[in-house]
């Protein structure tokens, strides 16, 4: 909206001083032209903005000349920055929304704090994109007028129609009745009914979305997390999954569990390894993450799982002593010459 828009470029223009017209396009996600016109907009409102010339000109504010928004403590504050620096834009196509949220908590504190608190912001970093290993984090895009659809029909509480692509079918146009919005893992998921039975739907999977005018058949109040660990159980076992028990070193525990499904039991062993109850997809699935791990796990069962595994292990070890049988033989075939 245009209002949010004028509040945001006054709050750039407070916080940061001189900025060029190039500067603040970039900021707000507009075209220069569209600038100018706000300027004039705010000028023509009473608002002190003026332009400076020459080469390092830009706008500017009169001095002294603030917003009054007011309500927040030192802590609030920083508590808000905080998780505004995480990959907001990813999080339900809220980046720009959460862009300008910031430049208004920043704005909201007294002129004493307002440094301080963007400086200890600046020190924490939540979630960042690769982990100390330096895997980075695949993160699913979902088009921002899809996600804006979305979003719309679960605030609003309205029917919702999504042209869906679920695994290896054909994408179909289907009505649901939205009940929240989820993210695990930087996956985002849209809780749903659909005549009446429960539907999990990962949004990067919504190809196109359509917010309808009728009513969401729904509940007013709703527990998402209760439904979310309702919906996980039964996605577990419902289907013809593995349920492995295994030996984990404890450096390796996090590689395990990002490659399980699930982890439903967990407890220390004398020698300070880890025995975990994890939930694989299949056999495959399973011996595939086990053996990256190599001999920092243990599979205990099933046994078919530890047959599966001994197997591999056996056929890389004749491999390898046929060809060191290769190499030794022909190195005797080679032969001697003396001076």
């Amino acid at each position: 909206m245009r209002a949010d828009r004028l509040v945001s470029l006054v709050l750039l223009l407070r916080q940061r001083g001189r900025l060029t017209a190039d500067t603040l396009a970039r900021e707000l996600e507009v075209s220069t032209r569209t600038v100018l016109r706000d300027i004039e907009a705010l000028s023509a409102a009473g608002v002190p903005v003026y332009a400076e010339r020459g080469r390092h000109g830009g706008f500017v504010l009169s001095p002294g000349f603030r917003t009054e928004l007011t309500g927040l403590n030192h802590d609030e504050a920083l508590a808000l920055l905080t998780a505004g620096s995480t990959r907001g834009e990813q999080v339900f196509g809220l980046g720009s929304a959460l862009a300008s949220a910031m430049r208004k908590v920043v704005d909201a504190l007294p002129e004493s704090h307002r440094a301080t608190a963007s400086d200890a912001a600046q020190r924490f970093l939540v979630d960042p994109e690769t982990d100390l290993l330096s895997r980075r984090l695949v993160t699913e895009q979902v088009p921002d007028t899809t996600m804006i659809e979305v979003r719309r029909a679960v605030l609003a509480g309205h029917k919702l129609r999504i042209h869906y692509a679920a695994t290896g079918r054909t994408p179909q146009w289907r009505t649901v009745d939205p009940i929240g919005l989820v993210t695990v893992r930087d996956q985002g998921y849209l809780l749903a009914t659909r005549s009446g039975s429960d539907r999990t739907y990962r949004l990067s999977r919504v190809l196109a979305a359509e917010e309808l005018p009728e009513a969401a058949q729904r509940p007013g109040h709703v527990d998402l997390d209760r439904i979310w660990r309702e919906r996980s159980a039964r996605f577990l076992s419902g289907g013809d999954y593995m349920t492995v028990l295994v030996r984990v070193n404890p450096a390796r525990r996090e590689d395990l569990l990002d490659t399980a499904l699930a982890v439903r039991a967990e407890e220390s062993d004398a020698d300070g390894w880890l025995r975990l109850e994890a939930t694989f997809q299949d056999c495959r699935h399973a011996e595939w993450a086990l053996w990256q791990l190599s001999t920092d796990a243990e599979a205990l069962s099933p046994q078919s799982l530890r047959t599966s595994l001994r197997s591999r292990a056996a056929a890389i070890v004749t491999r390898y002593e046929d060809a060191s049988r290769e190499r030794e033989a022909n190195s005797a075939d080679q032969p001697v010459i003396s001076e």
